[in-house]
């Protein structure tokens, strides 16, 4: 994170002392070379026992220039520094050969020496090895509603195995069943007949209760797997919750009986339609003797300590399944999923997926639950002493640091990740040295760190008890200092408590109108001897500074987070503020878009202050009412689910670090924001955007985008011919318009003719009448 704060400030610090002639070092009258060290990581000790002599008032604690320019010579000097040795370096794998050299973790041992306040970083490596050994346990609900589950798994048994053999060809299976205790009110145990068949009240009968059974150990003939399914018959019990987390508890610590590899991927996957009993739950049954987290599975590979121990609690699954190395699957019917996701946010490494009925998608949801789990690297920190801050910011894809952070998502197989781990000691342990562990969940490759303290100095080694140079051998000389024997003033301690010499009083005062030592100590030999209090440290030359007379917040000094120094709060690395109450760091304000605040507000003391309306969140993050909060989420489900979009070759994997699932329809949560969109393919496609109590963010995709439908061929034909044939019609009724009105002006202007004309009236001369008269000459009429 840049530069070293020490080599930053020692320059001014030290032009600081040369002009006011006193610093953080010299001014609080220390008398010990560890009293030194603990004062400041920039202080340091002067052992020459001629240094200062001559009446100079010289600090034998100070800068360390300064103690050479005051004429301490070099190898007098104390000056600890913080240092770090790499021990065990070897490379990482890229692909797994035999189990033994596989190397996922660089480097893997370390040796720290550190100093109080005094910082010193150190980078670990993360990749993880293609074709890596899988060991799956399929921990199953044997009560009778599980009965098609059953079924289902034994037809999916041999496509469960072909798709885990896609992932790695190093592949062992194991199979584990659970009911509950094998005692009231957990079984039937009235009428005797309930014992031996606890579906007594049903045609079908069934096996007796158990409680966890190791039906198939680990094994690499992962065939025996879906015929000892075959081999099982569903049991039941009386009450509601199940069992499961006794069952979880042996698959977990009973690795011979299990069979775990130590050198492999270690799934355990749950799968249940209901609750399980958690620990004080047994108490209903007069069982008061918490789990021990010890392996109880018998020679008939059964549970028997069922009914004399409690369930186990979910932090001690937590620790066993860290300490082991195992990654939990929770397989749930949908209306658990809310319940186990609980469980799951408690459970580093573990995750949860949606079992349909019948657990016919169980082969799908664990692949997808196991690349979930790969695609997340997580560090773990084992061990770490509690005077020990460590500050971790992590390297993920395309280098970019995302600080306070110590996971990366979004990850294949052969992805590269770092992290910068800063290790700061504040205070000193009783134990010179600890070592503590830091590795991936789930991985069983660790960096183990060793931490030396160093609180002493080394010229301690050669104190020198009743030492003539301490007057007469009234105290012990250390590190060129007298610490005198009690009852013993003095440089060197040559005065005693009991002397009083009332011309002395005047060199115990600033000034005549002052009180002696400031009312707080006893001059003593021409020098104040401050009175020690219960709350609190007093010196200063006249008594006049102390570490308890500083502003307070929340009922402590410098809001526990510097050191009062006559008056003054001296803050710690990382704070600010007359009483140390403000953090300058902005780790706790980085949203996860990594802006600050998420671009929504200002960063307040390492708080967030929302200014944008309808904001809020620790870190302004929620905000239903923005316009930009499916914009943004939009850009991640085009970059994480159809790998596209602005995002997609850019930085969508620190963007968008929500963890994506497909559903049906989105849920009805209170403060989850729907969203709907038009991809480039104009479909819309529809979302849910949710963050739950904890802050981890959820983005639920609907299955399959609603697109416009395609033409339809009858329709359209009929459309085609309908329109020709009302374009013809069109065109007939045009045309006899046409005509009409053609004809109506023609015969217009024959009327218009015709009126116009002036005829008489005449015999056509050529006209003959159509009748004629002829005589019969022969005709004699009577």
């Amino acid at each position: 994170m840049g530069l070293n704060l020490l080599e930053v400030w020692m320059p001014v610090l030290l032009l600081i002392s040369i002009a006011a002639g006193s610093n953080i070092c010299n001014s609080r009258g220390v008398r010990t070379c560890k009293g030194c060290l603990l004062m400041h990581p920039t202080c340091a000790w002067c052992s020459q026992e001629i240094f200062g002599k001559g009446g100079s008032s010289l600090s034998r604690c100070d800068l360390r220039d300064s103690l050479i320019q005051f004429g301490c010579g070099v190898k007098f000097i104390e000056f600890p520094v913080s240092n770090m040795r790499i021990l065990e370096d070897v490379p990482l794998s890229d692909k797994a050969g035999g189990s033994d050299d596989i190397t996922q973790i660089q480097p893997q041992k370390i040796h720290l020496t550190l100093r109080p306040d005094d910082p010193k970083k150190f980078t670990v490596t993360v990749k993880q090895a293609a074709g890596y050994p899988v060991d799956l346990y399929y921990l199953m609900d044997m009560t009778n509603t599980m009965k098609d589950d059953l079924q289902k798994l034994y037809a999916l048994g041999k496509d469960l195995v072909s798709a885990l053999r896609v992932v790695t060809s190093n592949l062992r299976m194991g199979f584990g069943a659970f009911v509950d205790k094998l005692l009231s009110p957990y079984m039937f145990i009235y009428p005797e007949e309930a014992i031996r068949n606890p579906c007594y009240k049903s045609p079908k009968p069934c096996p007796p209760q158990f409680s966890f059974r190791n039906v198939l150990s680990l094994t690499e003939q992962v065939e025996q797997f879906t015929e000892e399914v075959k081999k099982q018959k569903v049991s039941s019990n009386r009450d509601i919750p199940e069992g499961g987390f006794d069952a979880i508890m042996q698959a977990v610590v009973c690795k011979d009986k299990i069979g775990w590899r130590p050198d492999a991927s270690h799934l355990l996957i749950f799968t249940s339609d209901d609750r399980s009993h958690l620990a004080l739950d047994a108490r209903l049954a007069g069982i008061v003797q918490p789990h021990d987290g010890e392996c109880h599975i018998n020679n008939i590979n059964e549970y028997d300590k069922s009914t004399i121990l409690d369930y186990p609690s979910l932090g001690m699954i937590a620790d066993k399944l860290s300490e082991n190395n195992i990654n939990l699957i929770f397989a749930v019917t949908n209306n658990m999923v809310p319940l186990y996701r609980n469980y799951s946010e408690l459970i580093p490494g573990s995750a949860v997926g949606t079992l349909s009925k019948d657990s016919g998608n169980v082969v799908q949801l664990i692949l997808d639950a196991y690349a979930k789990i790969r695609s997340k690297v997580e560090l773990e920190l084992l061990g770490v002493p509690d005077e020990l801050s460590l500050f971790i910011n992590a390297t993920c894809l395309d280098g970019e640091v995302i600080a306070g952070v110590q996971s990366c998502a979004g990850l294949k197989i052969g992805d590269m990740v770092s992290f910068s781990i800063e290790a700061k000691l504040h205070g000193c342990p009783k134990e010179k040295n600890r070592t503590f562990l830091v590795k991936p969940t789930g991985f069983k490759d660790t960096l183990q760190v060793t931490v030396d303290f160093v609180c002493e100095c080394d010229c301690q080694q050669s104190s020198v008890p009743a030492s003539p140079s301490c007057h007469h051998g009234n105290g012990t000389l250390e590190c060129g200092m007298c610490l005198c024997d009690p009852g013993r003033l003095g440089s060197r301690c040559e005065c005693s408590e009991n002397e009083d010499k009332p011309t002395q009083q005047n060199s115990c005062s600033p000034d005549s109108a002052a009180l002696v030592c400031s009312g707080r100590g006893d001059c003593v030999c021409g020098q104040c001897a401050c009175r020690p209090v219960d709350f609190g440290k007093v010196w200063g030359p006249y008594c006049e500074c102390d570490d308890f007379n500083c502003l307070r917040s929340k009922g402590q000094i410098c809001s526990g987070n510097g050191e009062c120094n006559c008056g003054t709060c001296q803050c710690s690395s990382g704070w600010s503020g007359e009483s140390c109450n403000c953090s300058t760091r902005t780790v706790a304000c980085m949203g996860s878009g990594g802006m600050l605040c998420s671009g929504r507000g200002h960063c307040q003391c390492g708080v967030c202050e929302c200014t944008q309306p309808g904001a809020y969140g620790s870190t302004c993050e929620k905000c239903p009412t923005c316009p930009d909060t499916c914009t943004i989420k939009k850009e991640c489900v085009e970059c994480k689910h159809y790998k596209r979009g602005d995002l997609y070759e850019k930085n969508c994997n620190h963007i968008c670090r929500d963890e994506m699932k497909l559903v049906m329809k989105v849920f009805h949560e209170k403060n989850a924001v729907n969203c709907s969109y038009k991809d480039e393919d104009n479909c819309i496609q529809n979302f849910q955007y949710y963050e739950d109590a904890i802050g981890k963010s959820f983005l639920y995709l609907v299955k399959g985008p609603e697109c416009p439908k395609g033409p339809d061929v009858l329709v359209v034909t009929l459309s085609v011919a309908g329109a020709i044939l009302l374009l013809g019609l069109a065109a007939l009724l045009v045309w006899k318009l046409l005509i009409t009105i053609h004809d109506r002006h023609e015969f217009a202007k024959f009327e218009e003719e015709k009126a116009r004309t002036k005829w008489e009236e005449a015999n056509n001369p050529l006209y003959k009448g159509p009748t004629s008269t002829f005589q019969n000459v022969a005709y004699r009429g009577s």
